[in-house]
């Protein structure tokens, strides 16, 4: 499989051909960067029987601890070359490009590329595009979106967020990698390489994954919006991992001899937190169906023991093969119970049966606290914004210290962390909740929750929940429950 993609990167990247390689540091970005330049270097070393002096081109995003960063990075370069030469920009056929689009971990860009620095892979550009971002828009059906920071739509945001990666490249290559060279060079020159994997174009209905054309959207990911998918249309992108999984490319990372923390780490998206915030305008979602719905959960689910009740907001489902849209229902337990009593089996089972018998459904969560009944569906107006940006930052950063305290960092197959409208009736201006997705898979088309008390101790679940509610604003802490599908493992 290895010999295959390096073979597909050589048969579409001239020896003289210049490359920019966008990395976001995950796993997909960093193995497709590394197999570029084992193509390259190992190409041009046959050719002119010489040693290769290209640099590593791999830039890593786990950066929960410093020295971690630092010695994942040195183990790439011992690997990856054994001397370091200095190459002119105009020498160099690759350049990895990290774009700091204001939706990352805490702190992660900063200290990735300082570590990488460290230790002599000089040559990865920061680009530092809060702003830029944040006002940008895109077209969608010939029509200007709204500024990113004002959008509400999780479609909007992932098309504009992947096209302002696009829009953004030239301008980097301009005005930063070949400012002061006398022959300029600009985006029109270079091919674009990235780590698209299988199921991001079997979600975004791709061509290349959907032949007949037949296939819903399920989500759009930032890699395939209609101006990534005009460029390739012209020959201009090379992805040499678009018929991998996750699982062979973790497979073919180990083959490069990639360290074992990069290859098992979980997946964080390119378009990072911003597809982790679920915004509104501040009017909850309500449907026709309510009442119903709400009628069906009170009589085949809510018992004794369990409380359901109906969220204000929308998620992301794939229902049928098909896209859904739809409402998210909250389980809560009686006050009488104590927490260490929980039923996390009857919940887990109502999780999977309530999508499944009442329509107009895609996602169940346990809701940690007093009990909730009936239609809890007052929200608060939530954009992309930096102090909403950064309230789900400070919740991420517990979740992962917790991961990576508790050894569960290459057990959870990834483990997003969401922050939705929900504010339960208080009227502060930041009132808003977080859910914790603890999501296994294999090949991420589908997957199930991670099962407290088998997969992740219980004890571990609650020192995230109490840690969570000291956050300013943050009202309640949710589990998700669901499985994929009918949820998507993204909200």
């Amino acid at each position: 499989r290895m010999s295959t993609a390096i073979e597909y990167i050589r048969s579409k990247v001239d020896k003289k051909q210049k490359v920019l390689c966008l990395v976001s540091g995950g796993v997909d970005s960093s193995v497709c960067c590394a197999l570029l330049q084992k193509a390259l270097s190992d190409q041009h070393e046959s050719e002119a029987k010489t040693e290769t002096s290209a640099h590593p081109q791999v830039l890593y995003e786990f950066a929960n601890e410093d020295q971690e960063v630092l010695d994942i990075a040195h183990d790439c370069v011992k690997l990856l070359h054994s001397k370091h030469k200095s190459t002119s920009k105009k020498e160099r056929q690759i350049f990895p490009v990290h774009i700091d689009h204001g939706f990352m971990r805490h702190d992660e860009s900063k200290l990735v590329v300082e570590a990488l620095h460290a230790v002599g892979i000089d040559n990865v550009y920061l680009c530092n595009a809060q702003e830029y971002f944040a006002n940008g828009t895109t077209m969608i059906k010939d029509v200007c979106t709204s500024k990113l920071s004002e959008t509400v739509s999780p479609e909007h945001k992932r098309k504009i967020i992947g096209d302002l990666f696009m829009k953004l490249c030239d301008k980097v290559v301009r005005e930063e990698l070949f400012e002061s060279q006398e022959n300029q060079v600009s985006f029109d020159d270079m091919l674009l390489v990235q780590g698209t994997l299988r199921p991001d174009l079997i979600e975004s209905a791709s061509k290349i994954a959907n032949k007949g054309g037949t296939a819903d959207v399920i989500k759009t990911h930032h890699n395939d919006t209609e101006l990534v998918r005009r460029l390739r249309d012209e020959g201009r992108v090379v992805e040499p991992l678009t018929d991998y999984h996750k699982d062979e490319v973790r497979m073919i990372g180990e083959k490069l001899g990639l360290p074992k923390e990069l290859v098992w780490r979980q997946p964080f998206p390119g378009p990072g937190l911003a597809i982790r915030i679920i915004c509104t305008r501040g009017e909850p979602y309500t449907t026709k169906h309510d009442d119903d719905i709400m009628q069906q959960l009170q009589t085949k689910f809510a018992d004794d023991c369990i409380s359901c009740c109906l969220l204000g907001f929308q998620t992301v489902g794939v229902q049928g093969d098909g896209r859904t849209y739809a409402h998210c229902v909250g389980l809560t337990v009686k006050e009488s119970i104590k927490r260490e009593e929980i039923p996390w089996p009857r919940l887990y089972e109502m999780a999977k049966n309530i999508p499944r018998q009442i329509m107009h459904i895609n996602r169940c969560v346990f809701i940690y606290g007093n009990e909730l009944k009936g239609k809890q569906q007052s929200v608060t107006p939530t954009y992309l914004q930096a102090d909403t940006i950064e309230q789900l930052r400070q919740c991420d950063k517990i979740v992962n210290d917790a991961l990576m305290k508790y050894n569960l960092i290459t057990k959870l197959s990834q483990v997003p962390v969401i922050l939705f409208p929900s504010n339960f009736g208080c009227k502060q201006a930041n009132a808003r909740s977080v859910c914790i997705r603890t999501f296994m898979t294999n090949d991420f088309m589908t997957g199930v929750p991670a099962e407290i008390g088998r997969d992740i101790e219980q004890k571990v679940v609650f020192e995230m929940f109490d840690a969570i509610l000291k956050v300013d604003g943050i009202q309640r802490v949710a589990f998700d429950l669901t499985p994929k599908p009918p949820a998507t493992t993204e909200w």
